[in-house]
C-alpha cells in the first residue's frame, strides 16, 4: 500500500523552523504578560506598605532604621 507522496527534506526544516519561530513568539508574548504582572504585584506590595506606613506615622527611613535594628539583634540573639 502506498503511504503516499515524502516530503523532500527541505520542506521539513522550514516547516520546522517555522513551528520553532512560532514557539519563540509565544515565548517571548508570555514572558512580557509575566513582567506585567511581576509588576503589578511589586506596586500593590508598595502600595500596601505605604499604607501601612502612614497609617502608624513613619516614614520610609524610620522604619528602614527600625527594620535594620531588629535584624541586628536578631542576628546578636542567635550568636
Amino acid at each position: 500500500m502506498a503511504r503516499g507522496v515524502r516530503k523532500p527534506i527541505e520542506e521539513k526544516i522550514r516547516e520546522k523552523r517555522e513551528v520553532i519561530d512560532a514557539l519563540k513568539k509565544k515565548i517571548q508574548k508570555e514572558n512580557e504578560e509575566l513582567e506585567e504582572l511581576l509588576r503589578e504585584e511589586r506596586e500593590r506590595n508598595l502600595e500596601v506598605l505605604s499604607n501601612f506606613l502612614s497609617e502608624v506615622n513613619l516614614s520610609p527611613e524610620e522604619a528602614t532604621e527600625i527594620l535594620k535594628n531588629m535584624l541586628k539583634q536578631k542576628e546578636g540573639d542567635a550568636a
